[in-house]
């Protein structure tokens, strides 16, 4: 299978949001979204998601019912673990998706990673989506972060917004079809 990209982020630094409004449609059954060095302006902020059903006029109206779970590793070795984090699931809220937290923001701290949404299109069946990413933590430490879930509606999805919890970010995302 092929991946074709759809669109980049029209402007990458400093923002507050990314909002993909165009190009989600029936054409592709998945959708995949590449997240490069996304950077917070607030130390620790976390990198969230949420999206839009047809017609919708905000990011509150589909709620998502998830599980999170992490693994991290200190660079000066004093702790490693792996576990589930239930402060970053959701059950069946109209809340933002977290799917990369304390991410630093020093010059040489960033979260990169990807997102799967699978057939946002269809009105039969609820919207599955996973993702992972790799960060540099606020606290010198290695993240991986893994998220999955659906979004609990049968609604057609066309939209979806990224955004940090506090304050702008920087960073390249990039939204390809599949198939």
């Amino acid at each position: 299978m092929a991946m074709t990209l759809i669109a980049t982020n029209p402007d990458s630094t400093d923002v507050a949001s990314v909002t993909f409004n165009s190009g989600i449609d029936s054409t592709y059954k998945l959708y995949i979204f590449k997240f490069i060095n996304i950077n917070p302006a607030t130390d620790g902020a976390e990198f969230q998601f949420q999206v839009n059903a047809t017609d919708g006029a905000d990011y509150n109206d589909s709620n998502i019912t998830s599980t999170f779970h992490r693994s991290y590793h200190y660079e000066d070795d004093s702790g490693a673990a792996w576990g589930y984090q239930t402060s970053h699931d959701i059950a069946n809220a109209a809340s933002y998706q977290v799917i990369a937290y304390d991410t630093g923001n020093g010059a040489d701290e960033s979260a990169s990673g990807e997102l799967y949404l699978f057939n946002p299109s269809n009105t039969t069946y609820v919207k599955h989506f996973y993702s992972r990413f790799s960060v540099y933590g606020n606290t010198d430490l290695g993240y991986g972060h893994y998220a999955a879930g659906y979004i609990n509606d049968t609604t057609a999805i066309d939209d979806i917004n990224f955004k940090m919890s506090s304050g702008n970010m920087d960073g390249t995302i990039k939204m390809y079809g599949v198939g």
